[in-house]
């Protein structure tokens, strides 16, 4: 086994382990950002005992293998093989919760020793540019800060670990989480672009859709709920502009008008609660490409849940404009994840999500049993990269026939795989806004008075879902999602 630094110190408890890291990493990024503008108001490079400070923090768990087995059933914060584990952590003090909920099951259950200390990895020099500003009219070049400070590294931000691409048998240490800190540090930067906010403001629980009438919709129930009585506190919206509880109407409404959310490719909406159990709508667009693109940066966050919900083409003549479709299946067309996930790789309908969205739609539509059912259609959703497969019915009709499909989009089994993918629990709930197949096709009016109809009773569905769902943390974090190496955190 290898032998570390006497530099790291052993963690009395999981708090203490996690308060070593925020300080180390403060440290760390205060050294850089001092050393980056000494460098840009005097061109001053920093000397070798200076880089060595531009450092991320570690953690290391070392379990040396007694035989423990788990008092719970949980998926994750389990130790499989002795061995050392190890990764590098960024923004331990925003991480803080998620940490401590990995570390304290793993330090009860196991005989663990923990500790922290410097890693050997960088901090590339752009991920403590909060605003670019410090940059702008300094005469230097990207180019030349990256010949002076430790610049983005892309060989070293991997999934390889999520892809089964790591040698678990001949690797030491042993990885301790699927992201390490210069991969999360790539998606929290590429989050702030796409969505327009920044990435400490989305929720453990998300919503995805593809129409922004869905935000509409996502805006007046979180100005319900600032106005009532709720949990939660306040609402931010893209441009990282926030109504708080408390404010009068009139400025609510105001504040919304003023927000310019078309500036953003995906921009999200985040409801967030005192619990800290808030929820995040992100509208991703149409299209796999986008679906990938969002979930390949949520995921390094660790969300409990995403859901899709949106609009689908409905497939059977039994089905009419505004019933739900259940995914418990996915035949997937999009091709975006084949490389690393063969869409001949099944996706698991994870129980608890496909039972907290057919009780929501239950309560929402006040609709059960057979009434229930006549609105709402379980089974399989094929999903397209071309928007027009329907010029090529002749040739697609056979498969989808063999595959029973009910409906079909763009996003829902990219969506999927990506939380199969990524062990991010997962679900769909998609509406029927036209059945392509049976000449109802989205005609102007009957589009307009659909979507008025639709989304607010479909939106309320999903939130009521993930509601019904925080209750459920431990089954929710399913086995379905973890393979045989696996490491201890979720």
């Amino acid at each position: 086994m290898t032998s570390y630094s006497e530099d790291f110190i052993v963690a009395r408890s999981a708090e203490d382990a996690v308060d070593r890291l925020a300080v180390l990493h403060q440290q760390a990024t205060s050294a850089l950002s001092q050393a980056l503008r000494h460098y840009l108001k005097e061109r001053v490079k920093p000397d070798a005992a200076q880089r060595a400070q531009f450092r991320y923090p570690e953690l290391r768990l070392i379990y040396p293998g007694q035989g423990e087995v788990a008092t719970s059933v949980r998926a994750y914060a389990k130790v499989q093989v002795p061995g050392t584990y190890s990764v590098t952590v960024t923004h331990p003090a925003a991480f803080r919760k998620y940490l401590l909920e990995q570390l304290r099951p793993l330090m009860s259950d196991f005989t663990v020793q923990v500790e922290v200390g410097i890693s050997q990895q960088n901090i590339p020099y752009p991920y403590v540019v909060e605003q670019g500003d410090e940059l702008a009219g300094s005469g230097v070049t990207a180019a030349e800060l990256a010949r002076v400070f430790p610049s983005t590294d892309l060989s070293a931000a991997t999934d390889g670990i999520a892809d089964g691409l790591y040698d678990w048998a001949n690797t030491d240490p042993l990885p301790l989480a699927l992201f390490d800190a210069a991969r999360v540090d790539f998606s929290l930067r590429r989050l702030v672009h796409y969505t327009g906010s920044d990435w400490r403001h989305v929720q453990p629980w998300i919503l995805l859709t593809n129409y922004h009438r869905y935000v509409d919709q996502f805006i007046r129930h979180g100005l319900d709920m600032l106005v009532g009585e709720s949990r939660f506190v306040r609402m931010v919206l893209p441009g990282n502009v926030v109504i708080e509880r408390g404010m009068a109407e009139g400025e609510m409404q105001a504040i919304i008008e003023g927000v310019v959310w078309h500036r953003y490719q995906m921009p999200a909406y985040h409801l967030l609660a005192s619990d800290g159990d808030g929820i995040t709508l992100v509208n991703i667009g149409v299209g796999p490409s986008n679906a990938k693109n969002i979930t390949d940066h949520l995921a390094v966050l660790r969300p409990h849940c995403w859901l899709m919900i949106g609009h689908c083409g409905g497939l059977r003549q039994s089905q009419t404009i505004g019933d739900y479709v259940l995914a418990h299946a996915y035949m997937r067309r999009d091709g975006i994840l084949d490389r690393v996930l063969p869409p001949n790789i099944p996706l698991p309908a994870l129980a608890e999500v496909q039972m907290a969205l057919q009780e929501a739609a239950a309560q929402v539509t006040g609709e059960r049993g057979d009434a229930l059912k006549r609105r709402l259609r379980t089974g399989t959703v094929l999903t397209y990269d071309d928007r027009n497969w329907e010029l090529r019915w002749a040739q697609e009709r056979p498969l989808i026939n063999l595959a029973r499909a009910v409906a079909v989009d763009m996003e829902s089994g990219t969506v999927a795989a990506q939380g199969y993918r990524l062990r991010v629990p997962y679900g769909t709930l998609l509406c029927v806004s036209d059945k392509p197949l049976h000449s109802e096709i989205k005609l102007p009016g009957a589009a307009g008075a659909f979507y008025e109809r639709a989304v607010t009773q479909h939106l309320h569905i999903g939130i009521a879902a993930l509601d019904l769902l925080r209750g459920q943390l431990d089954s929710l974090h399913s086995r379905k999602l973890r393979s045989f190496d696996e490491p201890p955190f979720r």
